[in-house]
């Protein structure tokens, strides 16, 4: 039996796996059927939290959720998708504006094949859009009927604090929930974003907890890992010639070393370990079949002793991640050079 845990203060409860659906479509796995078999096993294993977004698969992947609840099972699920990334060639087909939302959030309702959407999320910050352009847009939606509750995904410490306080002050709906990365490898989120989440009341459901396959038991000591599509599409997380990355192959090994005394695998041991902190409400997995989502189940069951955990901290310290690129976002102050230099106009 799934032991719920609270959504924050809503009185919504929810199961310690979240199930992810970014690999479901032609970003991970093409078959429908099989992913709505993984979809319906997840299910069937206790799991009552379904996330997805707009831009998976170009919204394949809501069509997939869609069809895997249509048959009787919508009421059971806690369905959560979001809105930010880009869905076309126009300059408006994207973003944290309100013509966006409004218009968007029509299109992932169709997709899903319903008529609301439990918990919406801004997918990632726009520094360029005023947070209460964003809050208010998703207010009416609240007021609508079409989404019950808001959050946020990957956002910086202070524009979790922003969007609290002009919340509060313009009264708007408020962010119930974050979605950061985190797992043994991204441990920078400790440093401010989960306890500013523990501070406001939000509760986090953290992506990537096997950081993006590296602790999924692929990466193995001396054995030669094949290449995969990830590595195709991101080489920046994924490339084992980088120096980052090989930082993370070197911490990997030395997890698999203690999962292996204590008699887990690092696949349990990972998420065992994200769903320990007390400000993790929970892990996304994304599973694409139905081998990822068994070598998953059952991870909320274990406990990681205070010793184990230690020994965690010396191979990963505290507030560390190994690879800036497993960050998820970096603001544009940081890549955008017209935002850090004086523009010099001629004499």
């Amino acid at each position: 039996m799934t032991e719920h845990r609270p959504l924050g203060r809503t009185g919504v409860k929810v199961s310690p796996l979240t199930l992810g659906a970014m690999n479901f479509g032609t970003q991970g796995n093409p078959d429908h059927d099989e992913s709505i078999r993984v979809i319906h096993a997840a299910l069937d294993a206790g799991i009552n939290v379904i996330d997805t977004a707009d831009v998976y698969s170009q919204g394949e992947s809501e069509v997939i959720v869609g069809k895997a609840l249509s048959a009787g099972r919508r009421d059971d699920v806690v369905l959560a998708t979001k809105v930010h990334g880009r869905l076309g060639d126009d300059v408006n087909q994207f973003g944290n504006s309100r013509r966006w939302i409004i218009r968007e959030v029509e299109d992932s309702l169709r997709r899903l094949q319903t008529d609301w959407i439990d918990l919406y999320q801004v997918h990632r910050p726009e520094p360029d859009t005023d947070i209460d352009e964003t809050l208010g847009a998703l207010t009416d939606l609240v007021h609508q009927g079409k989404i019950r509750y808001i959050g946020t995904s990957t956002f910086q410490p202070s524009q979790i604090v922003e969007a609290q306080h002009v919340a509060l002050a313009r009264h708007r709906e408020r962010p119930v929930t974050e979605q950061p990365p985190y797992s043994v490898l991204v441990r920078g989120i400790e440093r401010e974003v989960l306890p500013v989440a523990q501070q406001h009341g939000l509760r986090v459901l953290s992506w990537s907890p096997l950081a993006g396959g590296w602790l999924s038991g692929r990466y193995r000591r001396d054995e030669q890992v094949a290449p995969s599509r990830r590595a195709e599409r991101n080489p920046g997380r994924h490339d084992p010639d980088l120096p980052a990355n090989r930082r993370k192959l070197k911490a990997v090994h030395a997890l698999h070393d203690l999962a292996d005394e204590a008699g887990l695998s690092v696949v349990h041991l990972a998420l065992a370990f994200v769903l320990e902190h007390p400000a993790v409400t929970s892990a996304i997995i994304g599973p694409r079949t139905i081998e990822h989502l068994d070598a998953a189940i059952g991870a909320d069951k274990i406990t990681l002793d205070a010793d184990l955990l230690d020994r965690i901290d010396e191979i990963v310290p505290p507030g560390t991640t190994l690879n800036d690129a497993d960050a998820g976002y970096q603001p544009p102050a940081l890549t955008d050079p017209a935002r850090r230099r004086r523009i010099r106009r001629p004499a």
